[in-house]
């Protein structure tokens, strides 16, 4: 399947350790293969996303500084536009940003909280209307001494705003209030202490969610009800079910639309592991694990045609794409294009 309404990407990279900011490229839609064709200043951009205004895309991205800011650009022309100057978000290191019930919503990894900050009518991010910090802790050392938001996003019913704390330990369910910009806390599930969760993906039924931890190279599985806004961990699934030597640091899970697979990055091994999803979607077990095309993937996702994964390799400076077999969903390397402290991509 291809998409041909799709013809460029968006690749956010680290300023200060050598990106552009964000790097503009264009898609081969038959082949996959981006060819990079500019920049445009932004500085750390390190996560990235589009929402549509008034039928015209508009792209987002944190920067992942202290204090922390969130940058709007319209896509209409050849270059993205700025709209307006970057806003601050009233917390530090924002590492992940989604949009939900026309708020742009940031998770503050350094300070802990998750920002809500209402949008113009032209998609101009204004101050936020409402911060909610985090409480708790967890027994690592060194990366749970306090809260650490890394994730925040809406649930496909679009009725909850759901924040992963690596910190804590937990994922908070949120109820988000679209006239007052306000953000509660519904309920909080707790994960195995140590965990370290990152980020989490859902099943495509909506269903159920999966929390790969950072700090424990784990799957968490987890049922989810958007009725109740209830989410509950049925089980878990480690992603070295045999152990490995050295350091771990998994990133970015990603389901296949069909919902028969589950890819997860891992930094310290410089893989992609391949988890198959049951009928039910409630297990998982790892069938496969390859390279990442480079090092350190921080980010992985899946392309426009749903057949194929790019993985944003911070630490080589690249960003890889893989074909994906449609039978076994193991990935094989494509192409590579050079993005220096690529950080995350987005497709427009």
């Amino acid at each position: 399947m291809v998409d041909r309404g799709v013809e460029r990407a968006f690749i956010g990279s680290f300023t200060s350790t050598g990106g552009r900011g964000i790097v503009l490229a264009s898609l081969d839609p038959g082949t996959g293969a981006l060819t990079v064709t500019g920049a445009v200043d932004a500085v750390d951009p390190s996560y990235l996303t589009v929402g549509q205004v008034a039928g015209a895309p508009v792209l987002y991205a944190v920067s992942e500084t202290e204090p922390g800011a969130v940058t709007a650009h319209d896509l209409a022309g050849p270059l993205p536009r700025p709209l307006g100057a970057p806003v601050p978000v009233d917390g530090d290191h924002p590492t992940h940003l989604s949009l939900a019930r026309g708020h742009l919503l940031t998770a503050n990894y350094g300070s802990g909280s998750v920002s809500v900050l209402p949008l113009a009518a032209d998609g101009t991010p204004r101050p936020p209307s409402a911060v909610l910090h985090h409480r708790g802790s967890g027994p690592h050392p060194d990366r749970q001494l306090a809260p650490h938001a890394h994730q925040v996003l809406p649930d496909p019913s679009g009725r909850w705003v759901l924040s992963v704390d690596l910190g804590t330990d937990s994922v908070r369910v949120c109820a988000l209030d679209p006239a007052t910009g306000e953000l509660a806390v519904h309920a909080e599930t707790a994960l195995p202490p140590g965990t370290g969760p990152r980020h989490l993906a859902f099943h495509p039924s909506g269903r159920h969610a999966y929390v790969l931890g950072e700090l424990r190279p784990v799957v968490t599985v987890c049922r989810w009800d958007a009725a109740a806004g209830a989410l509950d961990t049925v089980g878990e699934a480690p992603l070295f079910p045999d152990g490995v030597e050295g350091p771990v640091s998994p990133s970015a899970p990603v389901v296949s639309p069909d919902g028969r697979f589950l890819w997860a990055a891992e930094r310290g091994t410089d893989t992609v592991v391949v988890l198959a999803l049951d009928g039910t979607g409630e297990r998982a077990h790892v069938v496969a694990s390859v390279p990442c095309g480079g090092r350190w993937p921080r980010d992985l996702v899946l392309g426009p045609s749903g057949t194929r994964l790019y993985a944003a390799n911070e630490h080589s400076g690249d960003v890889t794409w893989f074909d994906v077999d449609p039978v076994t969903g193991v990935p094989r390397r494509a192409g590579s294009v050079a993005v220096p402290a690529a950080s995350s991509v987005v497709f427009v």
